[in-house]
């Protein structure tokens, strides 16, 4: 029997979930797949390396029959039909019963970019998971204002892991650091298969990060030896997966394929897309090199290329296509804030519901009826749109690859609030918050991801700004000094001296770390 040790301290009903039978089976899943997990992160810093020195990606030859015979992905349970409006958010206990409270029809219960790893997260979002498929989360604040589920309809939950980069110090299997995806996944399903099949519904996820359909046959591996060994029928888990890096780009079909008898479709998301851009081709030269942030809207011609490209596969499989994150919390003391943030909500929405996607994020349940206003003026009677299958659409490697006509500016200000944002977000993440209200949005992970690597890139490219000032690692450093004075008083001095050296270690350094949440990890 392969020896599992839990380190990490006592989390309150820590019992419930990790008892010795969930940990005998988290143990049988790191026996069997930690190994080929190893394996797959060693082929992706290969292939990277080839990507970011050829400036190319294409294709894959050897997959061409996978892309043009005839097949497509599992039916959905009823439950899943209709996603026309999905709410993300962490499984903090308070904002789990408002999630699923919200009228959306899918609540993403995330344990990855909205949360933090810290301990208390990782089993604490564990039991609330269970009493929220249980229907018996509730909640009472420290000022006494209780949160209980009201009667009628809840969002069915499809719970998001942990990528399968990300360890958990906390629980060590055969002497070695688990899998946090295992994990994740692992206590989740053990737990709760069961009882949501009694109640109708499944168990359902969501996959981040994958780089290849090899990760995704991984993963469609792990759900048959699960199901199997809890006496699961075959084919009861959906997984979603979440097309947000730049090779999974072009193995979209071959991800459907490998997890065709548990797929549910994919996901468009933004900002860890354009990360992973930035990333995979770090060393590719000024053909790369992306304007401000905010100006790589989801209709520039790579972003449109890839959106496309995502619908049409979707539907010519019988998968779902689920659009981006509207991320904005309207604000009540500036009514024209947030008029001018909602029209861009709506505009959006439309675009998504217009190009054929069948439902879309949120991040805050004010923003649901808005999604549901513009998919539903779309669908008219039908749950989804999985019977346009955009035959109009043909996406080459180039359009996928064209960054360079996408329109913007590097300008003084864009550095300056990439530096802004990704100090106050890591300054919450540290804190043990992974979702965190900036300037009037709702940012998780891939907000610093995005912010300190194109710091990062224009560094290194030596980018001129709309002031004619060049990009250095100085002109960053005096930026960082004048944000953490900014900041002192207003975040948490703990947490803002380490947020602000973390940013600079992981904007600035030489070999650009894979994921900051690595190095971030380290240092809770």
């Amino acid at each position: 029997m392969v020896d599992i040790q839990v380190l990490g301290g006592a989390v309150e009903r820590s019992e419930e979930i990790l008892t010795p039978e969930a940990l005998e089976f988290l143990a049988g899943l790191h026996e069997r797949f930690a190994g080929r997990r190893d394996e797959l992160l060693a082929a992706r810093a290969a292939r990277r390396e080839e990507a970011s020195r050829t400036g190319r990606l294409d294709f894959l030859a050897e997959t061409r029959e996978v892309r043009e015979s005839d097949w497509r992905v599992a039916g959905a349970p009823e439950d899943l039909v209709d996603r026309r409006v999905e709410i993300t958010g962490p499984t903090e206990r308070k904002m789990a019963i408002n999630a699923l409270n919200s009228g959306a029809r899918v609540w993403l219960a995330d344990l990855e970019d909205a949360n933090t790893p810290h301990w208390h997260n990782v089993v604490g979002g564990q039991v609330n998971l269970a009493d929220a498929v249980r229907g018996t989360i509730a909640f009472t604040s420290p000022e006494g204002k209780e949160y209980a589920l009201k009667p009628g309809r809840h969002a069915v939950i499809v719970m998001r892991p942990r990528g399968w980069h990300l360890d958990e110090r906390h629980i060590t299997v055969g002497g070695r650091r688990a899998v946090g995806a295992l994990v994740d996944f692992g206590l989740y399903f053990f737990h709760n298969a069961k009882a949501l099949l009694e109640r109708g519904s499944g168990p359902y996820f969501y996959l981040p990060k994958m780089e290849s359909h090899l990760e995704a046959r991984l993963w469609n591996d792990v759900f048959t030896h699960a199901q199997e060994a809890l006496g699961i029928p075959h084919g009861t888990v959906r997984a979603t997966v979440l097309i947000e890096t730049i090779p999974a780009a072009f193995e979209m079909e071959e991800i459907l394929h490998e997890l065709r008898d548990h797929a549910s479709g994919l996901n468009a998301g933004r900002w860890d897309y354009l990360f992973s851009i930035i990333k995979y081709f770090r060393d590719a030269g000024a053909d790369f090199v992306l304007p401000d942030r905010n100006d790589v809207t989801m209709t520039a011609p790579f972003m449109r290329a890839y959106t496309e490209l995502l619908v049409r596969t979707c539907h010519k499989r019988g998968a779902f296509a689920m659009g981006g994150m509207a991320a904005f919390i309207p604000n009540r003391r500036d009514p024209e804030v947030t008029e001018s943030a909602l029209a861009k909500v709506h505009d959006d929405k439309r675009r998504e519901a217009g190009d054929g996607f069948d439902g879309s994020w949120v991040a805050h349940p004010d923003l649901v009826a808005i999604c549901d206003e513009e998919f539903t003026a779309v669908l008219g009677a039908e749950p989804n749109q999985l019977g346009r299958l955009r035959a109009d659409v043909s996406v080459t490697a180039a359009q996928l690859l064209d960054i360079r006509s996408t329109p913007g500016n590097a300008t003084a200000a864009g550095l300056r609030g990439a530096v802004d944002v990704g100090v106050r977000y890591l300054a919450s993440w540290l804190g043990g918050n992974g979702a965190a209200a900036i300037h009037n949005l709702m940012e998780d992970a891939a907000t610093a991801e995005i912010s300190r690597s194109q710091v990062w890139q224009w560094v290194r490219n030596e980018v001129k700004l709309d002031t004619g000032a060049t990009v250095t690692a100085d002109l960053v450093r005096g930026l960082l000094s004048d944000v953490r004075e900014a900041l002192t008083g207003v975040v948490p001095a703990e947490h803002l001296g380490p947020a602000v050296e973390l940013f600079e270690q992981v904007a600035l350094a030489d070999d650009f770390p894979d994921f900051l949440t690595l190095p971030a990890y380290e240092r809770i």
